[in-house]
């Protein structure tokens, strides 16, 4: 009897809870003919994964995608198992016993390092680190942040690098009518914060934050944008390379750049400044052990044998004073036990989403990944959904091909009798409705779109009272 019919549905599980991993659950429900059962797993309580807390709290429009995938959580052969881990409560073992398909859909969960030294120092961030703990993370929630810092650094100009930049510029007025995580936010409230320093390597048409993202922090009401003059205007290289091949959305940015640069001072409490083609190569400490200065390294762009424009050190060097420093330099993945990876991509090695053996280079049976875990941290959440379907397509092909695991408990009771056996404590979608609920009606009384639960103690205390 065929696999994917209602006397056999196509049994199949997905390891982590974000967009991916929802994207490639929706797209396998969509399929005519098919009948599939989707159980989705999280180390979390709670599903959406970068949504809920990466998504800035003052994005709240970003938010509304998680409507497209309560959707698909809706389908009555969905099933979500909330703080259930890969490796401690279930093993790559245990999903082949019960599932045709396994999917790893886990994101890039940690921050490249910068290697310069002081990097160790304290007051030295991951932007990870800071997002989590604004957002509510569980993990994060106790973490602490030297606000009493004036001057703060945040190496890099990614879009990460600007929300983070976004919340120290904030009013806490501003924040108090979004769901960041209370603790996050009395904590802003103490803040001392008066410059916000953001430092690309590059130049400004290279920038890497999205243009709507500049030009919200043209907007900010307590805070005032800077751009040195001279670090504004793009270099001969750039003009060049722009007049034989316009980029619309990087001439905007220089536009945009251009007037924060020749912007009389507003008087505003806090000043928000961006510098570009200078790259730290050291963190400076006090006799305490924290940072206190950085040094930077101005750099200016090359044409590399590809006729790419790169940028390399000059010999003019720079001390910037900085108590407090986030570095957003970009994600990386980390290893799951039982699944390859590339250590030195980030990535879960893969063909079109197929997982591959690192020294056979060739597909393992019935293992596929998606998301920023599979292909590095690019793009933004709809990126998810294109490859999300690239790699349901070679679920779907293997499943016509009968290249599939055969599990001998591939019954949904058996799924579910296994994670009740490992961990007790787990929450279903059900569950998470009630804690969203909560959430919910705690942030309606205090006129915010919702007062974040950041403890599993607290998730479970909520999930218990309403049983």
């Amino acid at each position: 009897m065929n696999i994917g019919t209602e006397e056999r549905p196509l049994r199949v599980a997905v390891i982590g809870a974000g967009p991916a991993g929802f994207y490639v659950a929706d797209h396998l429900f969509k399929q005519k003919g098919l009948t599939v059962e989707v159980d989705v797993f999280d180390r979390l309580p709670t599903p959406f994964g970068l949504v809920r807390h990466g998504v800035a709290p003052d994005h709240q429009k970003i938010k509304l995608v998680t409507r497209v995938f309560e959707k698909t959580a809706n389908h009555p052969r969905f099933r979500f198992f909330g703080h259930v881990e890969l490796g401690s409560d279930v093993t790559v073992e245990d999903l082949r016993e019960h599932y045709h398909q396994i999917v790893y859909t886990v994101g890039a969960q940690t921050d490249r390092n910068l290697s310069i030294p002081g990097e160790d120092l304290a007051d030295s961030h991951s932007a990870t680190e800071f997002v989590a703990w604004y957002n509510g993370h569980p993990d994060y929630r106790d973490h602490t942040f030297n606000l009493d810092a004036e001057t703060v650094a945040i190496v890099g100009v990614g879009n990460v690098a600007v929300d983070v930049a976004r919340i120290l510029c904030r009013h806490t007025d501003e924040l108090a009518e979004t769901d960041i995580a209370d603790d996050a936010l009395e904590a802003l409230r103490q803040s001392k914060v008066k410059e916000v320093i953001m430092l690309g390597r590059r130049g400004p048409a290279q920038a890497a934050f999205s243009l709507q993202e500049i030009k919200e922090l043209g907007k900010m009401p307590h805070a005032q944008v800077r751009v040195p003059p001279d670090e504004a205007t793009p270099d001969a290289l750039t003009l060049e390379a722009l007049e034989k091949e316009p980029d619309p959305a990087a001439m905007h940015k220089l536009e945009i750049l251009g007037d924060f640069a020749d912007a009389p001072d507003q008087g505003k409490p806090r000043t928000l400044t961006i510098r570009f083609l200078v790259s730290p190569t050291e963190l400076i400490g006090d006799e305490q052990g924290h940072v206190k200065a950085m040094k930077l390294i101005h750099n200016e762009l090359y044409l590399d044998d590809r006729g790419t424009l790169r940028p390399r050190a000059t010999d003019r060097i720079e001390e910037i004073p900085a108590q407090l420093v986030f570095r957003s330099v970009g994600y990386h993945g980390v290893a799951l036990p039982g699944v390859p990876f590339d250590s030195r991509r980030g990535i879960i090695p893969n063909e079109l989403g197929r997982v591959t053996d690192p020294d056979s280079g060739k597909s393992r049976l019935g293992e596929y990944t998606a998301g920023w875990i599979k292909r590095g941290p690019t793009g933004l959440i709809g990126t998810n959904k294109a490859d999300a379907h690239e790699t349901g397509d070679r679920m779907l092909e293997d499943l016509t091909a009968g290249r599939l695991l055969d599990p001998p408990k591939p019954h949904i009771d058996h799924a579910a009798d296994l994670i009740a056996q490992r961990q007790p404590e787990h929450f279903s979608y059900e569950h998470w409705k009630w804690l969203n609920d909560h959430e919910t009606s705690l942030g309606e009384s205090a006129g915010r779109p919702r007062v974040k639960l950041t403890t599993i103690e607290q998730m479970r205390a909520a999930r218990d009272r309403c049983r």
